[in-house]
């Protein structure tokens, strides 16, 4: 029973607050709001640097609903205080108290009972616009246990409770909120706050390494400093001092599950509002001030001449925002400021020399009273021509600058495109590697080339020619067999049949190449004739009709040139539309339609997906010169079909929230739409070039994939799904994800009616393709998606497309083989789980069971038109009453089914070499020996039954005449009772002879199992 958890915020002290009594002072005291539950301190008298050293402690509802909850602290001015009271908690009303200034923390990285945490520095925050406040708060904020809540400081060592995993439905106990209470908190101010710990001193981070099999847990926890930036410069956040947690024993499933949600989807208001007509409804709606620069005019200056270059400067508060430098002034760029970001009641657009840093040209001044707001769909806010005014305020002699400002959300088209303030330390060339963006695939096809003969070839004389075609195109290269010799045809005119299958991407710019050559010796190869012709040349074909084969004239050399009667060659070449070109394997593709657009289905639904946001990420890398301070610009990449998304970079952040929504169109149900967390490592201070060349690669964080047809239509799924990556030294927990996920039916017809089609398109049944191709083909086509998103902008870089395609899972793993054979094992024991039973039954240890058993076979083989009907009909009934144990959550990795927790660390170590091996050689052979050892156990399996199948036809083939006559003479008599029997009563006997009880039965075999194992087999024909 999970145990009852307690939320312990320790109000230490605050620095240069605002006086407010009207005397130079103020007399503070803090309040803390959590669920609803309000607690507060005492007053300091007279005090602008107070120090309460008090602990308030809060009941925690829901510990798995705590990432997504706050804590809201806020100081105030007690009006009523006097200098003579100093220890005295004060009533605190709306007339007698003053705001001084609030701090809002997400919960999300407070640190687990019997963690270490320390003192953290938050600066205080306005109310509104024009509130005045300044000063620090220093808050210490953990968890502890019920039985513990009355200890000074929060327990060093116990062991972690585990917490049952929230069902599909929750009780409406756990959603009430507990009153507000008056008094003040617990805390005695007796215990002395810990220090702030300096950066430099901290140690370096470590990711959650999960040794497998794990038992307790000892989760990393944090939570960032909201600080506010300086000189337009985004540092890393403040985090606590995380630790490595190192797992042994028995697995703790709750820490890999998911767990249900409950945000606040679409913005503010109640729970039962309509949301359906809403662009942005699945994820948590973010204010953004928009501030759009389009152009200036009629500059003024003595620095400034007519091929001067200018720049314009956005500034609200701290943050700074700089356009690029233009020379015809013009400049088109949106600068967006979160809410949380908004420090002035004023926003400051400048136009200055390039060479300027404090004087200017001239500037504008908004008052962010006055500013719009937009709400989608309506149109963008047209830009203004705004008089320019210098330092003196003259506006007559320096300009005008074309502006627009407007209040908005992330709906907004301007969003992606625009400047954030977040991300004010990132170079302006290193901006595009952080928006979001949304991706295309190319159509991919296959190019099937059949070779089929040439002639008038001129080999090399006086020997016997080995011939052989080769094809490539661009870096894919197949090869045919040698020609075989036919008596009917000459060497010169080689004969293959072969067809040879590429993958080619729209648009065509490949050429196809045909070179014949005879291979003359090892490594030597003597080409004969050479043909080039490109590949939007070839014709296309969707069904199975082949198109008609054509003779190519062959060439001597690289330069094409042609002669009159020269040698040939005999090709059927098409590029078929109607596959399905395979980059992910069958079991969880997202796409299924053939290439052919005019073979689509209508599409049968929508998915919907809200990507909300990631908690406890582990830290990925360290920023220079911040030693000691792991972090992570985190970013989502979900693909599905031949549509890729990619949201925004958080930068340093470990609990990044990126609330975007996409939308794709859903043509199977059976599908699965995979989402990946990475790590950018183009995100720096200086231009980002050649990203895309292979040497910068993004950090793994971890995926998730969720099977469309597991979700019900038009439902709201909002869940939290454990983030798993496998490494060489086990599995590791790099974090959680938070998504809302929506499929909505458009037509139930069309979706009952794909249940019931084929997998893959018609062309894979009517001219199927080989398994071995399958495979190379599926590595061709990622290479060829990663080449092509790889040169976008802001470029997906090839270790991303091939995490998410599951490029490298074709090869051997020990993990995978033991998983899928205990998978087998799994099915295989329905059958055998029967076979007990009719054993229980034929043991007659439950007569009464055997007695039933018995009179139901017999009713079976009076009446055997009732056999089918109650064999449905008991499956319909089991159906039903499954219904009650359904799956509530959606399905997530399953640590023992992929044997992840218990693969040992050789074996982890080979799933991950490279193919070739670069391992020593000593353990290339330890673990080559160890694969004879597992293929030998799979052989005598494998041999026992091929020796069965060889009995079976030992029976008719006379190679032991006697046995041969016994058995020819049991079937004929066993034809002449059949015959003159009914079958009814023959099946009633061997059901009677067979359910007899053991009393009247033997332990030596049967007579007919006896014969078959004497019967003759090819194993004694084994070298």
């Amino acid at each position: 029973m999970a145990k009852d958890e307690r939320l312990v915020v320790e109000i230490v002290a605050a620095h240069n607050l605002m006086p407010k009594d009207g005397q130079g002072s103020s007399s503070p005291y803090v309040e803390v709001e959590f669920e609803h539950q309000k607690r507060r301190t005492r007053s300091k008298p007279r005090d602008l640097n107070p120090v309460w050293n008090e602990r308030l402690v809060f009941p925690v509802p829901d510990p798995e609903d705590l990432p997504y909850r706050y804590i809201d602290v806020s100081i105030y001015n007690d009006r009523s205080a006097s200098c003579a009271v100093s220890g005295e908690a004060a009533a605190a009303g709306p007339v007698g108290r003053n705001f001084l200034g609030k701090v809002r923390i997400p919960a999300s990285g407070i640190p687990a009972p019997g963690e270490e945490s320390v003192t953290q520095l938050f600066p205080l925050e306005k109310r509104s616009l024009f509130s005045h406040i300044k000063g620090e708060i220093s808050l210490k904020i953990y968890r502890v246990y019920a039985d513990m809540a009355g200890h000074v400081g929060p327990p060093s060592e116990y062991s972690v409770a585990v917490t049952k995993v929230k069902g599909h439905h929750h009780n409406n106990t756990n959603d009430q909120k507990k009153p507000t209470t008056k008094n003040g908190g617990t805390g005695t101010g007796t215990t002395k706050a810990k220090q702030v710990q300096p950066l430099s001193k901290r140690k370096p981070l470590e990711p959650p390494v999960v040794l497998a099999p794990p038992t307790s847990r000892n989760n990393t926890g944090g939570f960032t400093n909201q600080l506010v930036p300086a000189g337009g410069m985004m540092g890393p956040p403040e985090m606590y001092h995380h630790m490595a947690g190192t797992f042994t024993g028995m697995l703790n499933s709750q820490d890999f599950s998911v767990k249900q949600t409950r945000p606040n989807l679409g913005g503010t208001g109640t729970e039962n509002r309509d949301k359906t007509n809403s662009t942005y409804d699945l994820v948590e709606q973010m204010q953004y001030l928009y501030v759009r620069v389009v152009k200036a005019r009629d500059l003024h200056s003595h620095n400034t001449t007519g091929g001067e270059l200018t720049h314009a400067e956005v500034k609200l508060g701290n943050y700074r925002g700089v356009t690029r430098p233009n020379s015809s002034h013009h400049y088109d760029q949106v600068f967006a400021f979160s809410k949380d970001s908004i420090q002035s009641s004023t926003i400051e657009i400048y136009v200055k020399d390039r060479d300027q840093t404090e004087n200017f040209i001239g500037r504008v001044i908004f008052d962010l009273t006055e500013v719009p707001r937009r709400v989608p769909p309506d149109s963008t806010l047209a830009p203004q021509w705004y008089r320019l005014e210098d330092k003196k305020g003259d506006k007559s002699r320096t300009g005008e600058i074309m502006v627009s400002v407007w209040a908005g959300t992330q709906a907004d088209e301007a969003f992606q495109e625009a400047w954030h303030s977040k991300s004010a330390g990132i170079h302006f060339d290193g901006l595009n590697s952080i928006k979001s963006k949304v991706y295309v695939a190319p159509k991919l096809w296959y190019l099937r080339v059949s070779i089929l003969e040439a002639q008038d070839l001129v080999p090399v004389p006086n020997r016997y020619p080995e011939i052989f075609v080769k094809a490539q195109v661009g870096n894919q290269l197949v090869r045919t067999r040698v020609a075989n010799l036919v008596p009917t045809r000459g060497p010169s005119n080689p004969k293959w049949n072969e067809d040879l299958l590429f993958v080619v991407a729209e648009p065509f710019d490949d050429i196809l190449t045909i070179q014949i050559e005879d291979r003359i010796g090892p490594g030597r190869d003597d080409p004969l004739g050479r043909f080039i012709i490109p590949v939007s040349a070839i014709e296309r074909r969707w069904n199975d009709k082949p198109v008609q084969s054509r003779w190519f004239p062959l060439s001597q050399s690289q330069s094409q040139t042609l002669t009159r009667f020269g040698s040939r060659v005999h090709l059927r070449l098409s590029l078929d539309g109607g596959y399905h070109v395979l980059d992910e394997s069958t079991n969880y593709s997202s796409d299924l339609r053939p290439t052919a657009k005019q073979l689509w289905a209508p599409h049968v639904g929508v998915l919907e997906l809200g990507i909300l946001g990631a908690s406890g990420l582990a830290p990925m890398k360290v920023r220079d010169g911040k030693s000691g301070t792991g972090t992570t610009d985190a970013y989502c990449v979900a693909k599905y079909g031949t549509k890729w998304v990619r949201t925004g970079t958080v930068i340093d952040s470990l609990n990044p929230k990126w609330n975007e929504q996409y939308t794709w169109e859903v043509y199977d149900p059976c599908t699965v739409i995979t989402i990946g967390v990475f790590d950018n490592c183009r995100v720096g201070t200086v231009p980002v070039q050649n990203s895309h060349n292979g040497s910068v690669r993004d950090n793994r964080v971890g995926k998730v994939r969720i099977r469309l047809s597991t979700l019900e239509s038009d439902r709201v799924y909002t869940y939290t799904y454990p983030l798993l990556i496998l490494h060489s030294n086990g599995v590791k927990k790099m974090g959680e994800i938070h998504l809302a996920v929506r499929f909505s039916c458009i037509n139930m017809g069309n979706m009952i009616h794909s249940y019931i089609k084929p997998l893959l398109p018609k062309m894979h049944y009517v001219e199927p393709l080989l398994v071995r191709q399958v495979e190379t083909l599926r590595y061709q086509a990622t290479n060829c998606v990663a080449n092509r998103l790889v040169r976008a902008e802001p470029p997906l870089g090839r270790e991303v497309v091939e995490f998410m395609l599951d490029h490298g899972s074709q090869l051997f793993s020990m993990r995978r083989s033991k998983a899928n054979f205990f998978r087998l094992v799994n099915f295989l024991s329905i059958p055998v789980s029967v076979g007990r039973y009719v054993e229980l039954v034929r043991s007659w240890n439950r007569p009464v069971l055997s007695v039933l058993v018995l009179f139901v076979f017999l009713g079976f083989v009076i009446l055997p038109e009732l056999i089918l009907p109650s064999f449905f009909a008991f499956l319909g009934l089991k159906g039903l009453w499954n219904y009650r144990f359904r799956p509530r959550d959606p399905q997530n990795v399953d640590m023992r089914l992929s044997h992840a927790d218990v693969a040992l660390h050789d074996e982890l170590d080979e799933e991950f070499d490279a193919f070739p091996t670069n391992r020593a050689v000593e353990l290339v052979r330890v673990r080559y020996d160890r694969l004879r050892s597992v293929a030998g156990r799979v052989q005598t399996v494998v041999g026992d039954v091929a020796t069965q199948g060889e009995r079976m036809q030992g029976l008719l083939s006379w190679r032991d005449p006697r046995a041969t006559i016994l058995f020819l003479g049991f079937c004929l008599l066993a034809a002449l009772v059949v015959y003159c029997v009914p079958i009814r009563v023959l099946v009633g006997l061997w059901g009677v002879y067979a359910l007899r009880p053991p009393r009247f039965r033997g332990r030596l075999p049967s007579p007919f199992m006896s014969f078959f194992r004497r019967l003759p087999t090819n194993a004694d024909s084994f070298l």
